[in-house]
């Protein structure tokens, strides 16, 4: 009868230590598994756009790998990563949102640190997927990495390099769900101007595109 309760107690910490928890603050995420996998052209075949999820949370384990896939360092010693980006500024920064809070991805330190505590999911996107799916990544711009302060007037013009960046970083995001039995979607259709303040967002950081990643129902 021991066993048994030791057994059931040892599972129920592995399980909470392995996926997104409620009441995280920062959270190291574990190595990410860069072997295996589908091959590229398998993947590339099965690459589609999903917009139907289950409940059912991603682990930390996936969350690692799917970030380092997106825009994880593949060349540290060079401070180079997985996607490119014009002229190296690297000015795309991930946002994670999933029901314990809002997280920016630190690739350097392999872990998502935590922008509050709230749940808002729903102001992701304007589809009804969006507010119960289990994870949106959030594409966006850093400006002053590109010499704009606060208060400037960033213009459409501003934003060419910025949107194909994260476009790389969203197909990495595809090929991984494909690699992986994933779906994912990415999506354009964001209130902005919402969605901003409620990711304590500076002036000088612009909203690019957003991504929702889950298990197909």
């Amino acid at each position: 009868m021991k066993r048994v309760v030791i057994k059931a107690i040892c599972t129920i910490i592995i399980m909470t230590s392995s996926t997104i928890f409620s009441g995280a603050q920062d959270i190291k995420l574990p190595e990410p598994v860069k072997k295996g996998g589908k091959p590229l052209l398998e993947a590339l075949g099965e690459r589609k756009s999903v917009r139907e999820f289950s409940d059912k949370d991603l682990t930390l384990q996936q969350m690692s790998n799917m970030l380092w896939a997106a825009w994880g360092f593949n060349r540290p010693e060079e401070g180079k990563r997985t996607a490119p980006s014009s002229r190296n500024y690297q000015e795309i920064d991930i946002y994670v949102a999933v029901k314990s809070g809002v997280y920016i991805y630190d690739a350097g330190l392999n872990m998502l640190k935590q922008v509050h505590g709230r749940d808002i999911r729903a102001l992701c996107g304007s589809q009804d997927f969006v507010g119960s799916a289990p994870v949106n990544l959030i594409f966006v711009a850093d400006m002053g990495k590109l010499g704009r302060k606060e208060g400037d007037v960033i213009r459409d013009t501003d934003l060419y390099a910025p949107y194909a960046n994260a476009g790389f970083i969203s197909q990495n995001v595809y090929l991984w769900c494909a690699s992986e039995n994933m779906g994912g979607v990415i999506r354009a259709m964001i209130d902005r101007a919402a969605l901003a303040p409620q990711m304590n967002l500076r002036s000088n950081q612009v909203i690019i595109l957003g991504h929702t990643v889950g298990v197909p129902r």
